[in-house]
């Protein structure tokens, strides 16, 4: 049986119970972080961040907002944008962020894949993020129903139609997705779940996954040097903390995070009291109607690149090319068969290329997939989709190559 004294505070008492102090030293004041390490590696409190400010905004519009497919487009556009006070600065809040989230995951994985910082026993840290990333489009994407607008009904379609599987003619997996033969009520209801609680859950424990899943292996950093926390830390706490190569998490590195932040929020804020449109598409601002196609149906910014590499092939290729697309970036520490663990610069030119040219065609395709599949726009989506898919499977064959540096 444990051991337990009389307890001389409320902080003993606790500790006793639930050991907050070694939890404090496991993922604050003990939790070492390399110091040679660039604002890049602060996207990932960026990203709680927005994650927190999507809860609570979501929580405010809950109070107002109607599950139903009467009252859904209304709730949203005439009771909380017109009738709740500050509703519409909750709206924005919450559309601004679902959008600048994705801006942030990009770059944090960019940022990832440029420095290797999926190598070398850090794979579960890139699986967890990837899954993370799975688990954010999912939420995106159930919270883009809510509104039942236009855009809302007719991307919900268009995505759940992809579920029959082309020429297997799946439909009745698509009309058991959607509780019905078109977008209705089981579907709205379906998705609302999804969206406020099986989700949210999912993508919390996934962040509790991807913080452990750092803990051992430590983060990366931009030289990729080979470091001895263990050696490093001790010389920390001996006093040397100019010599040490290594800071504490909880509060030295977390103030340069918080200062990160304060510059993100600056940016964030700016773009939710003047530049909001940009994240709320104007077709659905017309509710929802069945028998109204709009001219040309899209996904948000964000899923325009896979959307793209779906495009300009018959329905059974694009959808296989398509599904590629979304699990390829799951496997990149099984695909990089490179010794080495450092910024791209310094691996040699072919994964350098490598890098630039899949960053610059994941723009390409996204352009391309907000534009009407047709004259060149056509013909450019279809080589950036070939192109994609070619670098994939050429990567394990380039970092094969590669000598250690």
């Amino acid at each position: 049986m444990a051991h337990f004294t009389k307890a001389t505070s409320v902080k003993d008492w606790l500790n006793q119970r639930l050991a907050v102090e070694k939890v404090e030293k496991v993922m604050g004041s003990e939790y070492w972080i390399p110091k040679n390490i660039n604002f890049l590696w602060a996207m990932g409190m960026v990203l709680v961040i927005t994650f927190a400010l999507l809860v609570v905004s979501g929580i405010f519009l809950l109070m107002y907002y109607v599950p139903t497919v009467d009252e859904a487009f209304y709730s949203v556009n005439y009771t909380i944008m017109r009738e709740v006070d500050f509703g519409w600065l909750w709206r924005h809040i919450h559309g601004v962020a679902a959008s600048v989230v994705f801006l942030v995951i990009y770059i944090h994985m960019f940022t990832g894949i440029y420095y290797g910082s999926y190598k070398k026993g850090r794979e579960m840290i890139w699986i967890s993020g990837m899954l993370l990333f799975i688990a954010f489009s999912t939420e995106a994407f159930s919270g883009y129903m809510l509104p039942w607008g236009q855009m809302s009904y007719w991307a919900g379609m268009v995505i759940t139609n992809l579920f029959a599987g082309g020429s297997l003619h799946a439909d009745g997996l698509v009309e058991w997705i959607r509780g019905d033969y078109v977008p209705a009520q089981a579907f709205l209801g379906r998705f609302f779940m999804l969206h406020v609680l099986l989700v949210p859950l999912a993508i919390m424990g996934l962040i509790g996954l991807h913080f452990a899943a750092l803990r051992i292996p430590h983060v990366n950093n931009q030289d990729g040097d080979e470091i001895d926390f263990e050696a490093e830390s001790k010389k920390y706490l001996d006093g040397d903390k100019v010599g040490s190569k290594v800071m504490r998490f909880a509060n030295d590195f977390m103030s340069k995070d918080m200062m990160v932040v304060g510059v993100y929020l600056v940016f964030f804020f700016y773009l939710v009291f003047y530049n909001y449109g940009f994240a709320m598409d104007p077709v659905n601002f017309d509710p929802a109607d069945g028998l109204k196609t709009p001219a040309h149906i899209y996904p948000e910014w964000y899923f325009l690149w896979s959307y793209e590499i779906l495009r300009p092939f018959n329905i059974d290729l694009g959808l296989a090319l398509f599904g590629f697309a979304q699990v390829i970036f799951v496997f990149l520490p099984f695909l990089d068969r490179s010794p080495n663990t450092c910024a791209a610069n310094r691996r040699g030119k072919a994964f350098a290329i490598w890098f630039w040219l899949m960053l610059a065609n994941m723009i390409v395709l996204t352009a391309m997939g907000k534009l009407p599949p047709e004259g060149v726009f056509s013909t450019i989506g279809l080589v950036a989709a070939v192109l994609f898919i070619v670098q994939w499977l050429a990567l394990p064959i380039i970092t094969s190559m590669e000598k250690k540096v």
